[in-house]
Protein backbone atom coordinates (compact mmCIF):
# COMPACT_ATOMS: atom_id res chain seq x y z
CA UNK A 1 0.00 0.00 0.00
CA UNK A 2 1.68 3.22 -1.20
CA UNK A 3 -1.01 5.72 0.87
CA UNK A 4 -4.20 5.66 2.40
CA UNK A 5 -6.99 7.20 1.54
CA UNK A 6 -7.13 11.27 2.36
CA UNK A 7 -7.40 12.12 5.42
CA UNK A 8 -9.11 14.79 6.27
CA UNK A 9 -8.17 16.66 9.27
CA UNK A 10 -11.10 16.76 11.82
CA UNK A 11 -10.48 19.80 14.16
CA UNK A 12 -7.17 20.97 13.62
CA UNK A 13 -5.88 23.44 15.97
CA UNK A 14 -5.01 27.30 14.62
CA UNK A 15 -1.99 27.16 16.26
CA UNK A 16 -0.43 23.58 14.17
CA UNK A 17 -2.75 23.98 11.20
CA UNK A 18 -2.94 25.53 7.95
CA UNK A 19 -3.07 24.79 3.83
CA UNK A 20 0.25 25.23 3.47
CA UNK A 21 0.98 22.05 6.43
CA UNK A 22 -2.24 20.22 5.87
CA UNK A 23 -2.05 16.70 4.06
CA UNK A 24 -1.65 16.46 0.61
CA UNK A 25 -4.57 15.17 -0.81
CA UNK A 26 -4.00 11.97 -3.59
CA UNK A 27 -5.87 13.73 -6.93
CA UNK A 28 -3.55 17.00 -6.07
CA UNK A 29 -0.23 14.83 -6.20
CA UNK A 30 1.35 15.71 -9.85
CA UNK A 31 4.89 14.94 -9.15
CA UNK A 32 6.24 11.76 -10.64
CA UNK A 33 10.31 10.31 -10.87
CA UNK A 34 11.24 12.83 -13.21
CA UNK A 35 10.05 15.68 -10.64
CA UNK A 36 12.01 13.67 -8.14
CA UNK A 37 15.24 12.86 -10.17
CA UNK A 38 15.19 16.45 -11.49
CA UNK A 39 15.57 17.71 -7.86
CA UNK A 40 18.79 15.52 -7.18
CA UNK A 41 19.97 16.96 -11.07
CA UNK A 42 19.06 20.09 -10.57
CA UNK A 43 21.21 19.87 -6.07
CA UNK A 44 24.09 18.19 -8.32
CA UNK A 45 24.56 20.16 -11.44
CA UNK A 46 24.62 23.20 -9.27
CA UNK A 47 27.56 25.61 -9.13
CA UNK A 48 28.38 24.53 -5.53
CA UNK A 49 27.89 20.82 -5.89
CA UNK A 50 30.23 21.06 -8.61
CA UNK A 51 32.92 23.01 -7.25
CA UNK A 52 32.32 20.33 -4.14
CA UNK A 53 32.99 17.39 -6.53
CA UNK A 54 35.78 18.82 -8.20
CA UNK A 55 37.60 19.60 -5.25
CA UNK A 56 36.96 16.39 -3.54
CA UNK A 57 39.41 15.20 -6.58
CA UNK A 58 41.99 17.53 -5.77
CA UNK A 59 41.86 17.97 -1.42
CA UNK A 60 42.22 14.56 -0.51
CA UNK A 61 45.17 13.21 -1.99
CA UNK A 62 43.78 9.86 -3.22
CA UNK A 63 43.84 7.82 -6.26
CA UNK A 64 40.80 9.60 -8.48
CA UNK A 65 38.91 6.14 -8.88
CA UNK A 66 38.86 5.64 -5.28
CA UNK A 67 37.56 9.59 -5.37
CA UNK A 68 35.55 8.68 -7.83
CA UNK A 69 34.05 5.45 -6.08
CA UNK A 70 33.83 7.50 -2.94
CA UNK A 71 30.87 9.67 -4.56
CA UNK A 72 29.22 7.03 -6.28
CA UNK A 73 28.84 5.28 -2.83
CA UNK A 74 28.18 8.23 -1.05
CA UNK A 75 24.66 8.28 -4.01
CA UNK A 76 23.97 5.09 -2.86
CA UNK A 77 23.79 5.53 0.66
CA UNK A 78 21.95 9.28 0.19
CA UNK A 79 19.28 7.49 -1.97
CA UNK A 80 18.95 4.84 0.71
CA UNK A 81 18.49 7.26 3.59
CA UNK A 82 16.25 9.54 1.59
CA UNK A 83 13.88 6.51 0.73
CA UNK A 84 13.24 6.17 4.45
CA UNK A 85 12.34 9.87 5.42
CA UNK A 86 10.23 10.29 2.23
CA UNK A 87 8.20 7.01 2.60
CA UNK A 88 6.14 8.51 5.32
CA UNK A 89 5.46 11.61 3.53
CA UNK A 90 4.37 9.57 0.58
CA UNK A 91 1.83 7.66 2.88
CA UNK A 92 0.38 10.38 4.87
CA UNK A 93 1.10 13.81 2.30
CA UNK A 94 2.71 15.62 5.59
CA UNK A 95 5.90 18.16 5.05
CA UNK A 96 8.94 17.48 7.52
CA UNK A 97 7.25 20.00 9.93
CA UNK A 98 4.42 18.33 10.61
CA UNK A 99 6.04 14.70 10.74
CA UNK A 100 8.58 15.95 13.07
CA UNK A 101 5.40 16.53 15.86
CA UNK A 102 5.24 12.55 16.14
CA UNK A 103 8.59 12.70 17.98
CA UNK A 104 9.05 16.05 19.33
CA UNK A 105 5.54 16.73 19.86
CA UNK A 106 2.77 19.21 18.60
CA UNK A 107 4.94 22.07 19.85
CA UNK A 108 8.48 20.75 20.24
CA UNK A 109 8.60 20.07 16.76
CA UNK A 110 9.03 23.94 16.20
CA UNK A 111 12.68 23.26 17.56
CA UNK A 112 13.97 21.09 14.74
CA UNK A 113 12.08 23.21 12.61
CA UNK A 114 13.43 25.58 13.57
CA UNK A 115 17.04 24.46 12.85
CA UNK A 116 16.58 22.90 9.39
CA UNK A 117 14.91 26.50 8.81
CA UNK A 118 18.16 27.92 9.80
CA UNK A 119 20.13 25.81 7.93
CA UNK A 120 17.70 26.42 5.06
CA UNK A 121 18.40 29.72 5.18
CA UNK A 122 22.43 29.63 5.20
CA UNK A 123 22.32 27.46 2.56
CA UNK A 124 19.66 29.61 0.82
CA UNK A 125 21.97 32.59 0.84
CA UNK A 126 25.12 30.85 -0.33
CA UNK A 127 23.60 28.99 -3.08
CA UNK A 128 21.97 32.66 -4.06
CA UNK A 129 25.33 34.00 -4.48
CA UNK A 130 26.90 31.30 -6.61
CA UNK A 131 24.14 31.19 -8.74
CA UNK A 132 24.87 35.68 -9.00
CA UNK A 133 28.04 34.23 -10.00
CA UNK A 134 26.58 32.89 -13.42
CA UNK A 135 24.63 36.27 -13.96
CA UNK A 136 27.65 38.40 -13.25
CA UNK A 137 29.78 35.86 -15.86
CA UNK A 138 26.66 36.76 -18.81
CA UNK A 139 27.12 40.50 -17.78
CA UNK A 140 30.27 40.71 -18.38
CA UNK A 141 30.12 38.65 -21.50
CA UNK A 142 27.61 40.90 -22.91
CA UNK A 143 28.56 44.42 -21.72
CA UNK A 144 32.60 43.73 -22.09
CA UNK A 145 33.09 44.73 -18.38
CA UNK A 146 35.80 43.57 -17.12
CA UNK A 147 35.80 42.28 -14.15
CA UNK A 148 37.54 44.90 -11.15
CA UNK A 149 37.10 42.59 -8.10
CA UNK A 150 37.28 43.85 -4.70
CA UNK A 151 34.11 46.26 -3.98
CA UNK A 152 31.97 46.01 -0.86
CA UNK A 153 32.02 43.13 1.00
CA UNK A 154 34.52 41.76 -1.81
CA UNK A 155 31.54 42.39 -4.55
CA UNK A 156 31.59 44.74 -7.13
CA UNK A 157 29.42 46.85 -9.04
CA UNK A 158 28.09 44.17 -10.92
CA UNK A 159 28.59 41.52 -8.65
CA UNK A 160 26.02 43.16 -6.79
CA UNK A 161 23.33 43.76 -9.19
CA UNK A 162 23.46 40.17 -9.91
CA UNK A 163 22.85 39.22 -6.54
CA UNK A 164 20.08 41.20 -6.58
CA UNK A 165 18.37 39.96 -9.79
CA UNK A 166 19.15 36.35 -8.57
CA UNK A 167 17.29 37.12 -5.38
CA UNK A 168 14.64 38.77 -7.34
CA UNK A 169 13.84 36.06 -9.41
CA UNK A 170 14.30 32.99 -6.56
CA UNK A 171 10.89 35.41 -4.75
CA UNK A 172 8.80 35.77 -7.67
CA UNK A 173 9.03 32.09 -8.69
CA UNK A 174 8.48 30.61 -5.83
CA UNK A 175 5.27 33.41 -5.10
CA UNK A 176 3.53 31.44 -8.11
CA UNK A 177 3.71 27.86 -6.43
CA UNK A 178 5.29 24.35 -6.38
CA UNK A 179 4.18 23.59 -9.71
CA UNK A 180 5.58 26.41 -11.28
CA UNK A 181 8.78 25.69 -9.27
CA UNK A 182 8.51 21.57 -10.84
CA UNK A 183 8.23 23.12 -14.22
CA UNK A 184 11.66 25.30 -13.98
CA UNK A 185 13.28 22.29 -12.77
CA UNK A 186 12.14 19.45 -15.12
CA UNK A 187 13.40 22.72 -17.90
CA UNK A 188 16.67 23.19 -16.06
CA UNK A 189 17.96 19.82 -14.69
CA UNK A 190 18.10 17.97 -18.81
CA UNK A 191 19.54 21.09 -20.41
CA UNK A 192 22.43 21.58 -17.54
CA UNK A 193 23.41 18.18 -18.69
CA UNK A 194 23.51 19.18 -22.16
CA UNK A 195 25.76 22.23 -21.66
CA UNK A 196 28.11 20.52 -19.49
CA UNK A 197 28.65 17.58 -21.99
CA UNK A 198 28.99 20.27 -24.93
CA UNK A 199 31.49 22.00 -22.41
CA UNK A 200 33.05 19.11 -21.88
CA UNK A 201 33.92 18.23 -25.88
CA UNK A 202 34.89 21.87 -26.47
CA UNK A 203 36.96 21.87 -23.54
CA UNK A 204 38.92 18.13 -24.87
CA UNK A 205 38.67 19.91 -28.37
CA UNK A 206 40.97 22.36 -27.33
CA UNK A 207 43.00 20.60 -24.78
CA UNK A 208 43.53 17.83 -27.40
CA UNK A 209 44.94 14.18 -26.16
CA UNK A 210 47.39 16.17 -23.63
CA UNK A 211 43.55 16.66 -21.23
CA UNK A 212 44.44 12.38 -20.71
CA UNK A 213 47.52 12.95 -19.41
CA UNK A 214 46.50 14.94 -16.93
CA UNK A 215 43.34 13.19 -15.70
CA UNK A 216 45.97 10.20 -15.42
CA UNK A 217 47.95 12.64 -13.01
CA UNK A 218 45.16 13.38 -10.85
CA UNK A 219 44.02 9.56 -10.81
CA UNK A 220 47.17 9.26 -9.46
CA UNK A 221 46.57 10.97 -6.09
CA UNK A 222 49.08 13.01 -4.43
CA UNK A 223 50.74 13.56 -0.87
CA UNK A 224 47.76 14.16 1.63
CA UNK A 225 47.87 14.23 5.41
CA UNK A 226 44.86 11.34 5.19
CA UNK A 227 45.79 7.91 4.54
CA UNK A 228 43.87 6.29 1.57
CA UNK A 229 41.45 4.34 4.26
CA UNK A 230 40.17 8.00 6.02
CA UNK A 231 40.65 10.04 2.90
CA UNK A 232 37.85 7.79 1.06
CA UNK A 233 35.94 8.30 4.47
CA UNK A 234 36.11 11.77 4.63
CA UNK A 235 34.77 12.11 0.66
CA UNK A 236 31.99 10.12 1.43
CA UNK A 237 31.21 11.64 5.11
CA UNK A 238 31.43 15.30 3.06
CA UNK A 239 29.08 14.31 0.29
CA UNK A 240 26.53 12.73 2.51
CA UNK A 241 26.74 15.81 4.56
CA UNK A 242 26.32 17.67 1.64
CA UNK A 243 22.81 16.58 1.19
CA UNK A 244 22.06 16.64 4.64
CA UNK A 245 19.72 18.95 4.32
CA UNK A 246 17.28 17.40 1.73
CA UNK A 247 17.86 13.80 3.42
CA UNK A 248 16.46 15.02 6.18
CA UNK A 249 13.16 17.32 4.80
CA UNK A 250 13.12 14.77 1.77
CA UNK A 251 8.98 14.37 2.77
CA UNK A 252 8.73 17.59 1.65
CA UNK A 253 8.97 16.88 -1.66
CA UNK A 254 7.86 12.73 -1.64
CA UNK A 255 4.55 14.57 -0.92
CA UNK A 256 3.92 15.39 -4.01
CA UNK A 257 4.14 11.71 -5.52
CA UNK A 258 1.44 9.32 -5.93
CA UNK A 259 3.40 6.12 -4.86
CA UNK A 260 7.10 5.40 -3.33
CA UNK A 261 7.82 3.42 -6.47
CA UNK A 262 8.27 7.24 -8.32
CA UNK A 263 9.91 8.66 -5.26
CA UNK A 264 12.69 5.37 -5.08
CA UNK A 265 13.09 5.42 -9.35
CA UNK A 266 13.57 8.52 -9.27
CA UNK A 267 16.10 8.60 -6.86
CA UNK A 268 17.92 5.57 -8.09
CA UNK A 269 18.34 8.11 -11.40
CA UNK A 270 19.29 11.08 -9.64
CA UNK A 271 21.11 10.35 -7.15
CA UNK A 272 23.93 7.32 -7.65
CA UNK A 273 23.63 7.55 -11.55
CA UNK A 274 23.60 11.28 -11.70
CA UNK A 275 26.49 11.41 -9.15
CA UNK A 276 28.90 8.98 -11.16
CA UNK A 277 27.65 11.06 -14.63
CA UNK A 278 28.75 14.64 -13.48
CA UNK A 279 31.30 13.80 -11.18
CA UNK A 280 33.26 12.61 -13.94
CA UNK A 281 32.21 15.48 -16.08
CA UNK A 282 33.41 17.32 -13.54
CA UNK A 283 36.84 15.92 -13.37
CA UNK A 284 37.53 16.46 -17.27
CA UNK A 285 36.29 19.67 -17.45
CA UNK A 286 39.18 20.43 -14.51
CA UNK A 287 41.44 18.12 -15.94
CA UNK A 288 41.32 20.10 -19.40
CA UNK A 289 41.29 23.65 -17.29
CA UNK A 290 45.02 22.42 -16.24
CA UNK A 291 45.94 21.80 -20.02
CA UNK A 292 44.57 24.85 -21.42
CA UNK A 293 45.01 27.53 -18.05
CA UNK A 294 47.79 25.87 -16.38
CA UNK A 295 45.74 26.05 -13.28
CA UNK A 296 43.60 23.30 -11.33
CA UNK A 297 40.50 25.31 -11.41
CA UNK A 298 36.89 24.00 -9.57
CA UNK A 299 34.86 26.89 -10.13
CA UNK A 300 32.80 26.20 -13.42
CA UNK A 301 32.25 29.61 -14.06
CA UNK A 302 36.19 30.58 -14.00
CA UNK A 303 36.40 28.15 -17.05
CA UNK A 304 33.96 28.84 -19.12
CA UNK A 305 34.81 32.76 -18.48
CA UNK A 306 38.02 31.11 -20.33
CA UNK A 307 36.97 29.71 -23.27
CA UNK A 308 36.92 32.18 -26.14
CA UNK A 309 33.25 31.53 -27.33
CA UNK A 310 30.07 34.01 -26.36
CA UNK A 311 27.34 32.10 -26.93
CA UNK A 312 28.77 28.75 -25.35
CA UNK A 313 29.61 31.74 -22.33
CA UNK A 314 26.11 32.76 -22.44
CA UNK A 315 24.53 29.25 -22.49
CA UNK A 316 26.71 28.17 -20.03
CA UNK A 317 25.80 31.03 -17.64
CA UNK A 318 22.21 31.06 -17.91
CA UNK A 319 22.42 26.66 -17.18
CA UNK A 320 23.91 27.53 -14.42
CA UNK A 321 22.12 29.72 -13.06
CA UNK A 322 18.76 27.89 -13.56
CA UNK A 323 20.52 24.87 -11.89
CA UNK A 324 21.22 26.55 -9.11
CA UNK A 325 18.65 28.99 -8.60
CA UNK A 326 16.18 25.21 -9.08
CA UNK A 327 17.81 23.37 -6.30
CA UNK A 328 17.97 26.71 -4.02
CA UNK A 329 14.21 26.65 -4.31
CA UNK A 330 13.34 22.95 -3.66
CA UNK A 331 16.44 22.22 -0.83
CA UNK A 332 16.01 25.57 0.95
CA UNK A 333 13.50 28.42 0.00
CA UNK A 334 10.61 25.66 -0.03
CA UNK A 335 11.59 23.90 3.06
CA UNK A 336 12.38 27.15 5.31
CA UNK A 337 9.33 28.75 4.43
CA UNK A 338 7.49 25.85 5.88
CA UNK A 339 9.44 25.75 8.96
CA UNK A 340 8.80 29.34 9.58
CA UNK A 341 5.48 28.47 9.23
CA UNK A 342 4.87 25.88 11.06
CA UNK A 343 6.46 28.09 14.12
CA UNK A 344 2.90 30.26 13.83
CA UNK A 345 0.32 28.45 11.10
CA UNK A 346 -2.30 30.76 12.46
CA UNK A 347 -0.21 33.95 11.73
CA UNK A 348 2.81 33.05 9.32
CA UNK A 349 1.76 31.03 6.04
CA UNK A 350 4.35 29.84 3.54
CA UNK A 351 4.67 32.67 1.81
CA UNK A 352 5.35 34.83 4.59
CA UNK A 353 7.65 32.43 5.78
CA UNK A 354 9.59 32.44 2.03
CA UNK A 355 9.92 36.27 2.49
CA UNK A 356 11.50 36.37 5.83
CA UNK A 357 13.81 33.52 4.41
CA UNK A 358 14.89 35.23 1.82
CA UNK A 359 15.47 38.69 3.54
CA UNK A 360 17.77 37.18 5.79
CA UNK A 361 18.96 34.83 3.27
CA UNK A 362 20.18 37.64 1.35
CA UNK A 363 22.67 39.25 3.75
CA UNK A 364 24.10 35.81 4.54
CA UNK A 365 24.95 35.55 0.82
CA UNK A 366 26.45 38.44 0.59
CA UNK A 367 28.79 37.68 3.83
CA UNK A 368 30.35 34.53 1.62
CA UNK A 369 33.07 35.87 0.01
CA UNK A 370 34.41 38.25 2.86
CA UNK A 371 33.51 35.85 5.64
CA UNK A 372 31.28 32.16 5.65
CA UNK A 373 34.17 31.15 2.64
CA UNK A 374 37.19 31.33 5.20
CA UNK A 375 35.50 28.31 6.73
CA UNK A 376 36.32 26.26 3.51
CA UNK A 377 34.18 24.91 1.63
CA UNK A 378 34.23 21.38 3.36
CA UNK A 379 34.03 22.68 6.72
CA UNK A 380 31.26 24.40 6.15
CA UNK A 381 29.53 21.46 4.33
CA UNK A 382 30.25 19.19 7.73
CA UNK A 383 29.20 21.86 9.87
CA UNK A 384 25.90 22.18 8.53
CA UNK A 385 25.55 18.30 8.18
CA UNK A 386 26.55 17.79 11.87
CA UNK A 387 23.53 19.58 13.10
CA UNK A 388 21.29 18.77 11.42
CA UNK A 389 22.36 15.11 11.84
CA UNK A 390 20.53 13.34 15.07
CA UNK A 391 17.39 14.92 13.80
CA UNK A 392 17.30 12.70 11.24
CA UNK A 393 18.26 9.39 13.16
CA UNK A 394 14.98 10.45 15.98
CA UNK A 395 13.08 10.96 12.52
CA UNK A 396 13.59 7.98 11.39
CA UNK A 397 13.63 5.53 15.16
CA UNK A 398 10.46 7.45 15.78
CA UNK A 399 8.78 6.17 12.63
CA UNK A 400 9.69 2.45 12.18
CA UNK A 401 10.86 1.57 15.57
CA UNK A 402 9.30 3.59 18.13
CA UNK A 403 5.95 4.19 15.86
CA UNK A 404 6.00 1.32 14.19
CA UNK A 405 5.21 2.93 11.10
CA UNK A 406 1.61 4.07 11.99
CA UNK A 407 0.81 7.31 12.98
CA UNK A 408 -2.15 9.37 13.69
CA UNK A 409 -2.63 12.20 11.71
CA UNK A 410 -5.02 14.13 12.84
CA UNK A 411 -3.35 14.11 16.18
CA UNK A 412 -0.55 15.58 14.70
CA UNK A 413 -2.89 19.10 14.48
CA UNK A 414 -4.42 18.67 18.08
CA UNK A 415 -3.44 20.95 20.60
CA UNK A 416 -5.32 18.41 22.98
CA UNK A 417 -3.34 18.01 26.69
CA UNK A 418 -4.20 14.85 26.21
CA UNK A 419 -3.56 14.20 22.57
CA UNK A 420 -0.66 11.15 21.35
CA UNK A 421 2.02 14.12 20.42
CA UNK A 422 1.38 16.25 23.25
CA UNK A 423 3.28 14.66 25.41
CA UNK A 424 4.55 17.08 28.68
CA UNK A 425 3.06 20.24 27.22
CA UNK A 426 3.76 19.89 23.80
CA UNK A 427 7.02 18.74 24.29
CA UNK A 428 8.70 15.42 24.09
CA UNK A 429 11.61 16.37 26.18
CA UNK A 430 13.49 12.96 25.97
CA UNK A 431 13.48 13.71 22.43
CA UNK A 432 15.24 17.23 22.86
CA UNK A 433 17.82 15.54 25.03
CA UNK A 434 19.01 12.86 22.90
CA UNK A 435 19.03 15.89 20.31
CA UNK A 436 21.62 17.55 22.15
CA UNK A 437 24.23 14.93 23.42
CA UNK A 438 23.82 13.40 19.97
CA UNK A 439 24.54 16.90 18.28
CA UNK A 440 27.92 17.54 20.40
CA UNK A 441 29.31 14.69 19.34
CA UNK A 442 29.05 14.81 15.99
CA UNK A 443 29.75 18.90 15.49
CA UNK A 444 32.66 17.95 17.67
CA UNK A 445 34.17 15.58 15.23
CA UNK A 446 34.28 18.61 12.56
CA UNK A 447 35.71 20.54 15.00
CA UNK A 448 37.76 19.31 18.03
CA UNK A 449 41.23 18.15 17.04
CA UNK A 450 40.96 15.09 19.55
CA UNK A 451 37.90 13.61 17.24
CA UNK A 452 39.67 14.30 14.15
CA UNK A 453 39.83 10.76 13.58
CA UNK A 454 36.56 10.25 13.39
CA UNK A 455 35.96 13.70 11.07
CA UNK A 456 34.58 11.43 7.90
CA UNK A 457 31.66 9.93 10.46
CA UNK A 458 30.74 13.06 12.27
CA UNK A 459 27.19 13.21 10.00
CA UNK A 460 26.80 8.86 10.66
CA UNK A 461 27.68 9.23 14.38
CA UNK A 462 25.14 12.54 14.62
CA UNK A 463 22.49 10.26 12.86
CA UNK A 464 23.33 7.17 14.90
CA UNK A 465 23.46 8.05 17.84
CA UNK A 466 20.57 10.31 18.32
CA UNK A 467 18.13 7.29 17.04
CA UNK A 468 19.43 5.19 19.33
CA UNK A 469 19.05 7.50 22.36
CA UNK A 470 16.04 8.12 21.63
CA UNK A 471 14.86 4.67 21.15
CA UNK A 472 16.46 4.00 24.14
CA UNK A 473 14.72 7.18 26.40
CA UNK A 474 11.66 6.09 25.03
CA UNK A 475 11.63 2.62 26.28
CA UNK A 476 11.95 4.28 29.93
CA UNK A 477 9.40 4.08 32.27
Amino acid sequence: MNHPDYIHIASGDPSLYNEDLAPVPHERRHWGAFEIFNVWNNDIQSLFGYTLAASLFLSYGLNGWLTFTAIVVSGLIVMWLVNLSGRPSVRYGIPYAVMARSSMGVRGARFPALIRGIVAIFWYGVQTYFASTAVALAIHALFGIEDTGGGFLGLNGVDWIAYIIVAGFQIGLFMMGIAWVGRFLNWAGPFVYVVMIVLALMIWYQAGNGIWSEIGVIFQGGDSEYSTVSGFIAVVGTMVAYFAAVVINFGDFSRFVQTERQMRVGNFWGLPVSMAFFSFIALFITAGAVVLFGERLTDPTAIVERVDSLALTLIAAVTFFAATVGINLVANFVPAAYDIANLSPSLISARTGGIITAAVAFVIGALWVSVISTIGIAGFVDTLGAILAPLYGILIADYYVVKQRRLDVDQMFSADPSGRYYYDGGWNRRAIMAVGIAAVFSIGTVWLPALQALSGFGWLIGAVLGGVLYILFSRRN
